[in-house]
């Protein structure tokens, strides 16, 4: 018999103590998770291991400010080793960035739970954000010489294309949809070594990763990852596709399944965004 396939699942959690009160833990515990990604967790890790019990491996990176951002992985068996730094030292990813590395079968996986930026145009928190953006584009490289099996999951708050985001018409001067946000996007999933001309005429070279969800869904709408809270959005599928499993080439072929879990009714959601789920068969 094969080995049970990898379960990963990422998502916002938009406050992790909020989630388990509406029901997150419910859905963990029906969905057989492995590795799970965790954004804008805003807790402290006493209260990752009181929620989430001894059956976890608990690894967290607090954001710098208080009730800020955070990012974790929890994971049935032990990482072998993690990382946060990212990009340069006057750079504060805390809480945006956590690498992890797993040994699963004799097999090193990497994994890395990333909260990149939501940014706000003509702001300092946009240059945050392309300043990010950049650190990832030297980072990816580096996590494929590191192990030709690495995994950046987590909410990416960028939509790469017009199938991305329901409204882009509309959104194409908003943070989130920017043409030059999207270019880097562009980038991660060029062809690797090729020059690449990104969506905001820039040019540079393709890493080659793969888009996981794109891969898996096909040239269709979404499938989306998060609402607004706003109106109806969530009942019109009004969404955006901003949670990401972005893989490795090698990685990606060994995709066996993929799913958003989205949730049965907007008074049903524990999170405005909904998990990512993805089984890889190592």
């Amino acid at each position: 018999m094969p080995a049970k396939p990898l379960r990963i699942a990422t998502v916002n959690v938009n406050g992790v103590r909020a989630a388990f009160r509406k029901g997150m833990g419910e859905w963990l515990a029906g969905r057989d998770v492995d590795i799970l990604a965790m954004q804008e967790v805003r807790a402290s890790t006493e209260d990752l291991e009181a929620l989430l019990g001894d059956e976890w491996d608990i690894l967290h990176d607090a954001a710098s400010a208080k009730g800020r951002a955070g990012v974790a992985i929890a994971s049935r068996d032990k990482a072998s080793i993690h990382r946060v730094a990212l990009g340069e030292e006057d750079f504060d990813t805390a809480g945006r960035w956590l690498e992890a590395d797993y040994e699963v079968d004799g097999t090193v996986l990497t994994v890395v739970s990333a909260y990149v930026h939501s940014g706000e145009v003509n702001t300092p928190k946009q240059t945050e954000k392309y300043r990010f953006l950049d650190a990832m584009t030297q980072r990816l490289p580096e996590l494929e010489r590191h192990h030709e099996l690495a995994l950046v999951v987590g909410d990416l708050n960028v939509g790469h294309r017009e199938l991305d985001i329901r409204n882009w018409k509309g959104n194409q001067k908003n943070a989130g949809f920017l043409p030059r946000e999207r270019a880097y996007f562009d980038r991660f999933f060029g062809p690797r070594g090729e020059t690449v001309t990104g969506v905001d005429g820039s040019r540079g070279p393709g890493l080659g990763w793969v888009d996981v969800g794109r891969r898996w869904a096909g040239e269709v709408d979404g499938p989306y990852t998060w609402w607004s809270q706003r109106g109806k959005a969530f009942d019109n599928d009004t969404g955006w596709r901003i949670d990401y499993h972005v893989a490795t080439p090698a990685l990606a072929e060994r995709v066996v399944d993929y799913a958003v879990d989205r949730a049965s009714s907007w008074d049903t959601r524990w999170s405005d965004h909904a998990p990512v789920v993805v089984d890889y068969r190592l």
